[in-house]
């Protein structure tokens, strides 16, 4: 795998979730800072209408993980990078924690770290022109909480299943850590174009994920008397009705985020994030294979 190394920014943009505390004030404070090293800048409240990151070649996005992907179908089709300061709670797709923006904001315009290019989806419904764009998953899921949905899954034409659910999730790599996780899909590397297909409470079937090949499509038709809805990253909603078919398929761009930490350590905040470490385990790690 070929990293991409990281350049000097020209234009930076700073963005905030104002409902995060400090975010505003740790937003102005990083502003000042970059204006004083000559380099130009926009502030960015992401709750505003108006769009300050048109011009950004690097935004620095301050919330949490929410705010990331956000931030990331505003400038995504720009090929605008991301370094992500977490002031939330998880921080899976951040880099850096609160006031560390500070203290690494020297490299970050030396151009120190690499670039991570992450697969993004798109999704839309046949017929209707509109397709989203999205960092974690696409769902097709139930539109009433009382009743399953009946759903047929195709992946470029063969079909695969036919499912009685509450929904179905479309994810990414990045998105198996998300929703695909908490139902029981498996954890792809972060860089991995593959796409992961698995039913949310499939009733009398199997609940496996799929795996497939990031150059394939999915489709996912509701059979007759169904009514549906699909989301995609949790921020867009769209009714669906009985016959309509959702396709799911990888996104022209890619997500591009700066990385300062070696990519193992996807592997050491995932163990800790997950609680997967057991509590006085005294195994010692096995020591670096000879270069």
């Amino acid at each position: 795998m070929t990293d991409l190394a990281a350049t000097p920014p020209h234009n930076i943009g700073v963005t905030f979730n104002p409902l995060h505390d400090g975010a505003r004030d740790l937003a102005h404070q990083l502003v000042d800072a970059i204006k004083a090293r000559g380099v130009a800048v926009a502030l960015d409240d992401e709750t505003s209408a108006a769009d300050e990151l048109a011009n950004s070649d690097l935004v620095i996005c301050l919330g949490g993980d929410g705010s990331v992907l956000r931030c990331t179908r505003r400038v995504v089709e720009r090929g605008a990078t991301i370094l992500g300061v977490n002031l939330g709670r998880l921080g899976f797709l951040t880099e850096l924690e609160g006031a560390q923006i500070l203290d690494r904001l020297d490299d970050v315009i030396k151009g120190t770290g690499r670039i991570e290019e992450r697969m993004m989806l798109e999704a839309g419904v046949r017929g209707q022109g509109v397709t989203f764009a999205g960092l974690n998953e696409a769902v097709v899921g139930r539109a009433t909480l009382s009743r399953a949905i009946q759903l047929a899954v195709d992946v470029d034409g063969i079909r695969v299943a036919d499912y009685r659910c509450d929904g179905v999730i479309v994810a990414t790599a990045t998105g198996s850590t998300a929703y695909a996780l908490s139902v029981g899909g498996p954890i792809l590397y972060p860089e991995s174009s593959d796409l992961i297909v698995v039913p949310v409470a499939p009733h009398l079937s199997a609940q496996h994920a799929v795996i497939i090949p990031g150059n394939e499509t999915v489709h996912i038709t509701l059979e007759p008397d169904q009514q549906a809805v699909l989301s995609v990253d949790g921020l867009a909603d769209v009714q669906l009705r009985e016959g309509d078919s959702v396709h799911v398929s990888a996104g022209v761009h890619p997500a591009r985020f700066l990385r300062f930490k070696p990519r193992t350590d996807f592997y050491i905040r995932m163990a800790a994030q997950l609680g997967w470490h057991r509590p006085g385990g005294n195994a010692r790690p096995l020591p670096p294979a000879a270069g």
